[in-house]
């Protein structure tokens, strides 16, 4: 076990990751050595909902361009 292979991922610190890497692979089970692992296909992960979408951020703009209509309306009221 310690003379197997090292996974070769770089950790935040700069150093090699000294886990013994999957047999087979260069990485360890944490790195993308383990079978499953990685990003779904896709990128399902960058999918965005709620708040964030194109839609909702369009329907906010929209409100406030005629929210700030309206208030430039009621100024010209005498």
């Amino acid at each position: 076990m310690l003379e197997g292979p090292r996974c070769g991922a770089k950790t935040r610190t700069g150093g090699c990751c000294r886990a013994p890497a999957v047999k087979g692979k260069a990485r360890c089970r944490m790195h993308g050595g383990a079978a499953g692992s990685g990003a779904p296909v896709g990128n399902r992960n960058a999918l965005k909902n709620g708040l964030y979408t194109r839609a909702a951020i369009e329907a906010r703009r929209a409100l406030r361009a005629l929210l700030r209509e309206a208030r430039q309306t009621l100024e010209q009221i005498p």
